[in-house]
Formats: C-alpha cells, sequence, structure tokens
C-alpha cells in the first residue's frame, strides 16, 4: 500500500502554484483591529488597515498595530546613568566541573542601582516605529469610513483596497519594494475633492508590548526637518536622542508637500488620485527610488519567484474538511515568514509588524522561524539571517568565558550589536545554543551540488566553537559514570535553574549536536582535534528519566512532574526529543509514546504557546501517529487560532506569534517528506484516503 502510495505521488500532475497561492489570497470586508494586512521585503514591512494605509493606527493598537519596521531601525533612550552591562551581572554557583563560579545576566535584586541598570539594558535598544502613512481621514471619522473589500495578492506581492467615504470611492494600491525600504502606494478616485495623505512620525515608548508609537509632544528628543525638497521629492531627517534615520518621498502627480505641525507633514495631490513613494533608510539614499510602474515588475517577479522556486503543498485532493484551513495556514505561513523573517538579522516574535519584548529578538525562537526556509527549499533566505551569528561570537566568547567555559555561549534574548539583555529566565536557558549547528547542518544538507563544501568551510568554525562550550558545560559526575546538565531552565520555563538537572529535550539536543559537530570536524579533516573526548561525553551523556508509570519526566529531579501544576504547563518540551530531533539512543520510544497520550489528554492546554502543536506534530509522526500528528496542527485551542492574515493569535498581549507560523511550516515539511531513514511518503498523514497531500521541493527534516 505504502509502494503504491509513493508510485501515486511520484507520477501526480505538477502542482498549479499560482492557483494554490491565488485561493488563499486574505480579504477583508470590514475595519477591524485584528484584520491588517502586511507587505514587505523580509526586513522591511508596512502594515495597514482596511484604507489600505495606515490611516487609523490609534484605533488597531490593541489588534495587530499598523506597524512600520525594519531590521536597522533601532533606538535608545538617553542613558543619564550611565548604566552598564556589568552591573546587572550576579555571581551564582552550580557547582560545575570547573569550580568556576559564574556570573549571569539577570540584576541583583538586593542592589538598587543593578535593578535599575537591568531594566535600562533590557529596554534599550528598542525597535522603532519608523513612522505612519494615512488618509487625512479624522480618527473620529472612523466609523464613516465604509471598506468595500481589500486583498493582499501573495502571488505578486501587493494589495488592492476599496473604501467609501465622504461620498466617494477610493481604491488604494500598495507594496514595497523587494530590495529597498520603499513603500509604493496611491489611490484613484470619483472624488472631485483631491485627498491628502499625512506623514506622522511618533516618539518611541520603550514599552514591553506595544506599537512603539508615542504620540504626545517630546520637544528636543523627536523632530522631524526637511533636508532637500523640489517639485516631486523631498527628503526628511528624522532626529530621536542620538538616533538619526531618512524618509525620502518622492510623488508622481503635481501635489504639494508641507509641514502641518512638529513630526506631521501632509501630501496635497492637485488633482484627485495621487502615487508616491516613501523609502526609510539608515543614510540619505544616493538614488532615488524607482518609478512605481518600474518598482511593481520588480515586486511582482521577486514573489513570482519566491512562490516557483520553493516547495508548495496542496491540500485540494484531500476530502477531510479540515484540509482547507491547514492549507490556508500554510500558504500564508509561507507568506509572512518571507515578509517578517528574511532580513539580516534573526526575527523578533512578532516579526516587523509590532514590538514584543521591546522588538529584540530571542535565540531560542530562531530554530521556529528560520528552520522552515531551508525545509522549503529557500536556504539563501536562512543563510541571509544566520550570518548576524560571526557578529555576535565575540559577545558569545564573552559570556562563554566569564562564566568559566570555552567556546560561545550563544545569548537568549538580543539585538543587533548582540548585547545579552538581562533576565532572571533567559540567562540559564541553553536550547538556544544547539540551534546553530541544526541551522548550519540544514544549509549543508540543501547545498547538495557540492556536498555542502561551501557551508562547512562558511560555518565550520562557529560550529567548532559551538560544540566547544556544549562538550565543556556537561559535567561529569564520577559516582555515575555519567554526563549530566544541570545549572539551566530548560525550554519548559516553569523549572528553576538552581534546582533543574538533565532535562530531556535539552540531552537528546546535546547528544545530537555534539554527534553532528563531530561529523564537520572530519568533514574539515579536524576529527583530530576534539572528537575522541567529544565522543565520549556524547556516549556518556546521561539517558532520559521517566517515572514508574513509564512516562517521561520534565527533568531528571522534576520527580513530581504529573502531579505538580508547573510541570504540566507551559510548553511540553520533553516531546522534543524526540520530534524536532530524530531517534537517539537516550530514547525509549514506547515511554516516549506513553508521554505523549498522557499530555495529549491532560496537559494544560490553556497555557501553551503556537509552536507547541507543531512540536507533538512531530513527535506524532516520528511516533507513527499520523492522526494525531494532524490532530495536533489543527487543535482547537486559543493559542492555535490563525486570523484572517494568517498570524498565530496568542491572547490579548501577543496578537501575533511567528514562532507558530514557523513551526507549522517545518511540521509539515516533516510529515510530507518524512526524515533521514523514513522511505514512506506523506509519513505524517493518514493513509484512510482522506489525506491526500500533494507537494513539490520539500525537503527531509534529520
Amino acid at each position: 500500500m505504502i509502494l503504491m502510495v509513493g508510485f501515486v505521488m511520484t507520477a501526480q500532475a505538477q502542482i498549479d502554484r499560482y492557483d494554490v497561492v491565488r485561493r488563499n489570497n486574505p480579504t477583508v470586508t470590514v475595519i477591524d483591529s485584528l484584520a491588517s494586512l502586511t507587505v514587505g521585503n523580509g526586513g522591511f514591512a508596512f502594515t495597514v488597515d482596511a484604507t489600505g494605509l495606515q490611516t487609523f493606527p490609534e484605533y488597531y493598537e490593541n489588534g495587530v498595530p499598523l506597524g512600520t519596521m525594519s531590521d536597522w531601525g533601532w533606538h535608545s533612550f538617553p542613558n543619564p546613568e550611565n548604566y552598564r552591562a556589568e552591573e546587572a551581572l550576579k555571581e551564582y554557583d552550580f557547582g560545575h566541573h570547573n569550580g568556576v563560579s559564574g556570573t549571569y545576566s539577570v540584576e541583583n535584586k538586593g542592589d538598587e542601582r543593578s535593578r535599575a541598570a537591568a531594566s535600562y539594558l533590557r529596554a534599550n535598544p528598542h525597535r522603532l516605529h519608523l513612522g505612519c502613512i494615512g488618509y487625512d481621514i479624522p480618527a473620529s471619522d472612523i466609523s464613516l469610513v465604509e471598506p468595500k473589500g481589500q486583498e493582499l495578492d501573495l502571488y505578486e506581492g501587493h494589495m488592492g483596497s476599496a473604501f467609501s467615504y465622504g461620498g466617494a470611492g477610493y481604491f488604494t494600491y500598495t507594496w514595497v519594494h523587494p530590495e529597498r525600504d520603499i513603500v509604493y502606494s496611491g489611490y484613484m478616485t470619483d472624488a472631485t475633492k483631491p485627498m491628502p495623505v499625512k506623514f506622522r512620525f511618533p516618539y518611541p515608548t520603550g514599552k514591553h508590548t506595544d506599537s512603539g508609537c508615542d504620540w504626545t509632544p517630546h520637544p528636543g528628543h523627536n523632530t522631524t526637518e526637511i533636508v532637500r525638497q523640489s517639485d516631486s521629492t523631498a527628503v526628511l531627517r528624522r532626529t530621536l536622542d542620538n538616533t538619526v534615520y531618512y524618509v525620502s518621498v518622492r510623488w508622481e502627480n503635481d501635489a504639494t508637500f508641507s509641514k502641518e505641525s512638529d513630526n506631521v507633514y501632509v501630501l496635497t495631490p492637485k488633482e484627485p488620485g495621487l502615487s508616491f513613494s516613501c523609502e526609510y533608510s539608515a543614510q540619505i539614499p544616493s538614488t532615488e527610488a524607482p518609478i512605481s510602474t518600474e518598482a511593481i515588475e520588480q515586486t511582482k517577479q521577486h514573489w513570482r519567484n519566491y512562490w516557483n522556486q520553493g516547495a508548495i503543498i496542496d491540500f485540494s485532493h484531500c476530502t477531510d474538511p479540515r484540509a482547507k484551513e491547514l492549507e490556508r495556514r500554510t500558504v500564508l505561513s509561507q507568506y509572512l515568514l518571507a515578509v517578517n523573517c528574511a532580513g539580516d538579522t534573526p526575527p523578533q516574535e512578532t516579526g516587523l509588524t509590532y514590538n514584543s519584548w521591546f522588538g529584540k529578538y530571542h535565540l531560542e525562537m530562531i530554530w521556529w522561524h528560520q528552520a522552515q526556509f531551508a525545509l522549503w527549499g529557500h536556504p539563501e533566505l536562512l543563510e541571509h539571517s544566520l550570518d548576524w551569528y560571526f557578529k555576535a561570537a565575540p559577545k558569545a566568547r564573552e559570556i562563554a568565558r566569564r562564566q568559566g567555559f570555552d567556546g560561545l555561549r550563544w545569548m537568549k534574548m538580543t539585538d543587533p550589536s548582540a548585547e545579552e539583555a538581562p533576565s532572571k529566565v533567559g540567562s540559564f536557558l541553553i536550547w538556544q545554543q544547539p540551534h546553530l549547528i541544526y541551522l548550519a547542518e540544514l544549509l549543508r544538507r540543501a547545498e547538495k551540488a557540492s556536498d555542502g563544501k561551501r557551508i562547512v568551510d562558511k560555518y565550520g568554525g562557529l560550529v567548532e566553537e559551538t560544540a566547544r562550550f556544549m562538550f565543556d558545560f556537561a559535567d561529569y559526575d564520577a559516582k555515575s559514570d555519567r554526563y549530566v546538565l544541570k545549572g539551566i531552565i530548560p525550554a519548559q520555563e516553569t523549572l528553576r535553574a538552581a534546582e533543574t538537572v538533565n532535562p530531556p529535550f535539552e540531552l537528546s539536543y546535546w547528544h545530537w549536536g555534539m554527534q553532528t559537530a563531530m561529523a564537520w570536524q572530519q568533514r574539515r579533516n579536524q576529527a583530530h582535534l576534539y572528537n575522541k573526548v567529544w565522543n565520549r561525553m556524547t556516549n556518556k551523556l546521561s539517558s532520559l528519566a521517566y517515572n514508574t508509570d513509564q512516562l517521561y519526566l520534565a527533568a531528571e529531579t522534576a520527580t513530581d512532574t504529573y502531579r505538580d501544576i508547573r510541570f504540566t504547563s507551559d510548553h511540553p518540551a520533553l516531546l522534543g526529543a524526540f520530534g524536532i530531533l530524530p531517534y537517539s539512543p537516550q530514547v525509549n520510544t514506547r515511554v516516549m509514546r506513553n508521554t505523549l497520550n498522557w499530555i495529549w489528554d491532560h496537559w494544560n492546554w490553556d497555557k501553551t504557546w503556537g509552536w507547541d502543536y507543531p512540536m507533538v506534530a512531530m513527535t506524532a509522526a516520528r511516533l507513527n501517529e499520523p492522526q494525531k500528528a494532524v490532530d495536533a496542527l489543527l487543535m482547537d485551542k486559543r493559542t492555535n487560532t490563525y486570523l484572517v492574515s494568517g498570524h498565530n493569535y496568542q491572547d490579548q498581549r501577543l496578537r501575533l506569534y511567528l514562532p507558530g507560523n514557523g513551526g507549522l511550516l517545518t511540521a509539515l515539511a516533516l510529515m510530507c517528506a518524512g526524515w533521514d531513514g523514513c522511505t514512506e511518503k506523506n509519513p505524517g498523514f493518514p493513509h484512510n484516503g482522506t489525506w491526500d497531500v500533494r507537494w513539490e521541493g520539500l525537503q527531509k527534516m534529520p
């Protein structure tokens, strides 16, 4: 039966990619704060309301905000107290074999100066909202705006928005240049009077989670001035404390551009209708923005290439009634990750749409955002952001040294400078450590032409130093003749660093990561340097602990795993030991199956996150439980909700959560293409006739 399925799938007709993508275009017919849509290029994004511009940012503030964000746009509040990173350090002794107590970036609660320094450093720098572009419609008139239909053309990366206001109809077009941070827009109308467009520039809020827009005056701290102007262009210089960037506006109609008030400028056409561009940049652009006709063709070609050169899944032949929704989530996730997560740095969890954790990114999440690019035929987009690790390496080396370890210890929460943000949780996480090895390995596997030699040559040094820390961090317990992991908070963050030993996912990740690093050392002809001692440590790494009910524990020390609410909330990360990761001798598949079934029936699902469902699906698929894999992806829970835009909604604070989207695509790659050693086609879908899933271009997972 499996052979027949494989034959049919191999012989299938080529998928109509245009049809798959276009039938999932999001459409909006109401003003809804959770229904904003985004255009962008991976390192810059522009999110709009139902008018096709950012006309009502205040209304969308508590939904999916109308962001204009980039990789490069960051700001820090003045630091008159001269807070320094070392003031947020606190010494801990976890009894590591090196006999050295290490310093961790957390804050010293007994020291007021240390607490203040940690608060400042955590919030600074923060990502900037670069400015709002919207129609000159008063916020109080929002009820008078009647949407007539808005559609985002996913296949060609542009948006059309129709609405009526004041007895006239308007049609707005919106897109972003694929290589430069330029918004192109304009409108057609049957109005007799022209509609001005306003450019509003907020001061940053510096809050943990919000749009980053403070609209109150900040004299001397927030200024916008024209530095160059012609009949069809204007260049603005934005100055926010010590941060400076530029906004270049170009219009193609007869229009005037003038200052209305501090940080508000107005573009007013002399006749109804308008076409303009707006470029945001850290320096004054050396060339003007391309004209709109040229730019729209570049944009269309960019997105056509994206959809045709990568992987695709077609669910239209499935008879399960949920298949259509799964396809919608899949296509929209492909789009959103390309828009938000394909820039020069790792992405933040809310991408380029609005700020969470001050706009900073979390390196334990980079796997959830970016692994899918390699598996879905876009390794170049993963490589684009992975190169940031070279810049971060000196900081990672410094962290390892001050804690008494060799190699590179990758930080958890950070920003383009790679400075470690103080955190009472993040500074003790370690599961971000092997991500560099995993992602580099995916790139190597994707570069089939030369067996990944270019990738191994490029990232080999980082892989080696990452593994050197992993080796040094594992403690040898002579009494039991094994290596243990301790002094950590695991991916399930409800556990405490001082009392947690051997969490199962981290143990398995250490085993896989070290084995992979040893294979890389062989490819670099450097196995003689470390592999002998690395192999001894890997072979003696602790087994995963389980209880008398044959259920894996959240950690070897978490003996109350199934009786304490702390251990049955947050991420069910112990499943990642065989799901995210392939089989290893540490894993007992019978115990893992028992654990999966217990978690399925008893976990506190109201306290989970969007990537937990794909993780469960991957574990189920590897355990030959395809029905559970599908059911996990489509589980009806709040944190597994997908909005009209495709964003993975979590709660009132996190109205979007891109690790959920990335996890969905990663899980689907495994469920369709399988993993190393798997010969079955679509192993993650039931072979009962209801899931005739057809796909092209997906890569196997390890």
